[in-house]
């Protein structure tokens, strides 16, 4: 289900979960302060002891590749309380460095691993497949019948009307979330959070609703059908929809500039999650890195904006190849000596629509423009080429907006000239994160 290194969101671990009162209860133990101590191995492993009501601590044990679970503690449910915090804190932080299991939480692997050796249930082997597809039809059927209740839900939203939205509430669209969570479908209950949020946005609310219960029908459909689908476009699906990605995706070894680092909260405030835009100097792919904290902390793993560090990073299947994780570093990071090379804003559109053929629920496109002039108007901002006539808005309200502090910061820092701007570009318009002033290598992070 996983690989070592790839950490799961807080929603795929709470998918696992048998019930609401266990996801609950595993949500208050994910964090750091009942647990005297936790560790994993690199071959796919994580444990802990949990401090109870007694004076003897629950062990937990978590084998990722399954997963599997065990745990001391009298619960009957599957996986316990204790499981599911466990594997919240190692989605959020992760267990330190690989490390040399407890004997009991050691016998228990061993004992895994000596079962999937015999040849009648050996891994790879007629039972242990058999076992694996299994599994997965049923939690395919799972997400089948949370889709089927999601397009009720819509057609309910259109048949009724927008206009009362604002009225209603976020509740019921929180509920909805939380039956997608129980279809073990995550991916659909971040968007079904985010449609819910929509009329608190600001003038314009009803469009952008209607634009975003477009494109989760069109996801619905999509998974209804991803058999008949091409394969990258199916991985993408399964990855929207929440399933953790299969397979192994292209390695690339390379100089990667750190273009950009932000941070952003989930609807429910439970999660941060750290954004951190990379591209690398030699073969110009994009790339984009996540981390994950938990409430009151900030994720682990930062990248100073300027940085290039050469390493390698495996991209994940689907998400318009974006999507990677960070692997072995090569050298220590040092400051980059040149200003990314940009290109126009209409070349800045070209790349995201043909981003959208690969996944079309893709908000956006890391893009480098320049040399453009930021322009304030009554209507809104916009960054201009320098030369030509075209131009593309700033998103001021919405998903991945920008405050107007940090637009003019860039405005101060242009001073009426061309600079070069990094950002992401998707259908509301550009929104920049990143400048650089001509000839100066020193990236100004936009607040």
């Amino acid at each position: 289900m996983t690989e070592q290194g790839v950490r799961w969101t807080a929603e795929q671990v709470l998918a696992l979960a048998p019930d609401d009162a266990s996801r609950k209860a595993g949500s208050r133990l994910g964090g750091a302060g009942p647990w005297s101590q936790i560790g994993g191995s690199a071959s796919g492993s994580v444990w802990g002891w949990c401090k109870g009501s007694g004076s003897k601590p629950y062990q937990t044990v978590v084998d990722l590749t399954g997963p599997a679970y065990k745990c001391s503690c009298p619960s009957r449910k599957f996986p316990c309380k204790h499981a599911l915090g466990l594997l919240l804190l190692w989605s959020a932080e992760g267990a330190g460095e690989p490390a040399e299991a407890p004997e009991w939480a050691a016998q228990w692997l061993a004992d895994r691993a000596a079962k999937a050796a015999r040849p009648a249930t050996g891994a790879g082997g007629p039972a242990d497949a058999e076992g694996a597809r299994k599994r997965a039809e049923r939690r395919a059927s799972r997400i089948g019948a949370g889709v089927t209740e999601l397009e009720q839900r819509l057609a309910d939203l259109l048949r009724g009307g927008l206009a009362g939205q604002e009225q209603a509430g976020y509740g019921a669209w929180e509920e909805t979330a939380a039956r997608m969570v129980d279809a073990q479908a995550p991916g659909l209950a971040g968007r079904v959070r985010e449609l819910g949020t929509i009329p608190s946005c600001g003038p314009g609310w009803p469009a952008r609703m209607l634009e975003e219960a477009a494109l989760l029908h069109l996801l619905d459909r999509a998974w209804l059908g991803v058999a008949e689908l091409p394969d990258q476009l199916a991985a993408t699906v399964r990855s929207r929809v929440g399933l953790p990605a299969s397979g192994e995706g292209e390695a690339i070894r390379d100089r990667w500039l750190v273009l950009a680092q932000y941070d952003s909260a989930s609807p429910d405030g439970r999660l941060t999650t750290r954004r951190i835009w990379l591209r690398g100097t030699g073969s110009g792919r994009p790339a984009l890195v996540l981390d994950f904290g938990p409430p009151g902390r900030p994720p682990g793993l930062a990248l100073p904006v300027g940085l290039v560090l050469e390493a390698e990073i495996r991209f994940r299947p689907g998400s318009a190849g974006l999507r990677g994780d960070l692997g072995e570093r090569f050298s220590a990071a040092v400051p980059c000596t040149e200003v990314p090379a940009g290109v126009s804003t209409g070349a800045a559109l070209e790349a995201y629509g043909a981003a959208l053929r690969d996944d079309p629920w893709l908000e956006s496109w890391p893009v480098v423009l320049g040399p453009v002039v930021p322009i304030p108007g009554e209507l809104g901002w916009q960054l201009a080429d320098a030369e030509g006539t075209s131009a593309l808005p700033v998103p001021l309200t919405g998903a991945g907006s920008r405050s107007r502090g940090g637009l003019w910061q860039l405005a101060a820092l242009s001073g009426g000239g061309p600079v070069t701007v990094f950002g992401e570009c998707g259908h509301r318009g550009f929104t920049p994160l990143t400048a650089w002033q001509p000839g100066s290598p020193e990236p100004v992070a936009l607040a």
